[in-house]
C-alpha cells in the first residue's frame, strides 16, 4: 500500500521512538516499506517540525542512526522526575570512585580497577552489583579470563542519561553524581566490605578531583546531557 508523506512521518516517529538503539536509514526504510530517498525527505520534515521551543523532544542523529532526546533546556525537570521514580541511593566514597572508574574505562576487569584505584574493590564492586549500578559483561580474554563490568540501565537511570555517549568528563562526574544521589546526604560513611584488606585512607568527600586516582581515567569532555527518551 503506497504511503502519502503525512503517514510516512507517523510511522517514522513512532520507530525512532520504539527503538532502543538508535534507528538507521535502512532499518526505518526496511521496517516502514519506502524508499531510502523518500524516508529521508520525510525524516528531514519529522526533525524541523520538533524544532520549536514548543517541542520538549528532539531527533538527534546520533552512531549511524536517529533517536529520541529531550531537549537539553529540560535537563533539570528529566532528572528530578527520574530520582523521584527511585527510592533515595546512598554510596560510599570508595563505591563512588569505584564506579567511576567502571564508567570511563567498562568493559573493565577487577585487577585493571585495582590498579587504577590502588586498593583492593572486591567488597565495593560486590555492593555495585547488589545496587544494580553495574553488570556483568563476560570475561576478559586473557589468563584467568576474569569477569568483566559494565555499567547497567539502572545507572544510566538513575544518573539521567540516555546512553553512555552522554557521560560528561570525569571532573564534571562528582556533581553528577550529588545531584543523583542527593548531595552530601547520599555519600554514605565507608562499610567494611570496602576494604578486605588494609589500605591508604581514603580521600574525603569531593575528591575526585585531579589528586584522585580515579583521575587517571579521565578523558576529553564529552557534551553533557541528562537527555533521555520520553
Amino acid at each position: 500500500m503506497t504511503m502519502n508523506p503525512g503517514e510516512i512521518k507517523s510511522a517514522l516517529e513512532a520507530v525512532i521512538y520504539a527503538a532502543d538503539e538508535p534507528a538507521s536509514l535502512d532499518q526505518m526504510a526496511a521496517a516502514i516499506g519506502v524508499e531510502k530517498s523518500e524516508l529521508r525527505s520525510a525524516l528531514e520534515e519529522l526533525m524541523a517540525s520538533y524544532v520549536s521551543d514548543e517541542r520538549g523532544l528532539e531527533i538527534r542523529k546520533v552512531a549511524g542512526g536517529y533517536k529520541f532526546y529531550t531537549k537539553p533546556q529540560h535537563h533539570d525537570a528529566v532528572r528530578r522526575f527520574i530520582k523521584a521514580l527511585r527510592p533515595p541511593l546512598r554510596l560510599t566514597m570508595p563505591a563512588l570512585e569505584t564506579l567511576a572508574v567502571i564508567s570511563y574505562k567498562q568493559p573493565v576487569t577487577q585487577p585493571e580497577i585495582q590498579e587504577i584505584r590502588g586498593v583492593n574493590c572486591a567488597g565495593v564492586i560486590q555492593t555495585l552489583l547488589e545496587k544494580r549500578l553495574i553488570t556483568t559483561a563476560g570475561r576478559k580474554a586473557v589468563i584467568g579470563r576474569p569477569i568483566l563490568y559494565r555499567t547497567s540501565k539502572e545507572f544510566l537511570m538513575r544518573f539521567g542519561l540516555s546512553d553512555l555517549d552522554e557521560l560528561p568528563s570525569l571532573k564534571e562526574f562528582e556533581q553528577l553524581a550529588r545531584q543523583a544521589l542527593g548531595s552530601d546526604e547520599g555519600i554514605a560513611p565507608a562499610e567494611p566490605g570496602d576494604f578486605p584488606e588494609p589500605v591508604a585512607e581514603e580521600a574525603e568527600v569531593g575528591s575526585l578531583n585531579a589528586e584522585s586516582p580515579a583521575n587517571e581515567i579521565a578523558e576529553e569532555p564529552r557534551a553533557r546531557a541528562a537527555d533521555g527518551k520520553s
